[in-house]
């Protein structure tokens, strides 16, 4: 499955990809919701794993772009934040993502998670 990781923290980046890779995604990194968008036109991955805390644009406003586009808005997206104070559940489904994980991320259960929300987007798991 090809996987997008939209992570600004380094160490997280390479903890996920690491373990999508042994998993055997094929993953494609971008630190910036800005440079996550340009990737996205260019190449459709089947799920995005999106850190709701970015630089410049956070991951709440790329989800919303993401869900009113008609190129991407069949795309999951998975939001993730250590951040549960600033970014709830609530608000990261609203924006159009369709789960939500609490970092630090539970590696175990990230590929059942990921398989999860590509069988069934637009339904929140």
């Amino acid at each position: 499955m090809d996987i997008l990781i939209v992570e600004d923290d380094p160490v997280d980046m390479k903890l996920l990809s690491a373990v999508l890779k042994a998993n055997d995604h094929r993953v494609l990194e971008k630190a910036s919701a800005e440079q996550a968008f340009e990737a996205i036109k260019a190449r459709h991955p089947e799920v995005i794993l999106l850190d709701l805390q970015l630089p410049g644009m956070d991951g709440l406003a790329l989800a919303r772009l993401l869900k009113q586009t008609p190129a991407t808005c069949h795309i999951p997206i998975i939001a993730m934040t250590a951040a549960q104070e600033k970014f709830s559940r609530e608000e990261a489904l609203q924006a159009g993502c369709d789960a939500y994980i609490v970092k630090p991320v539970d590696t175990r259960s990230l590929s059942e998670q990921i398989t999860r929300a590509a069988a069934s987007p637009g339904k929140p798991a």
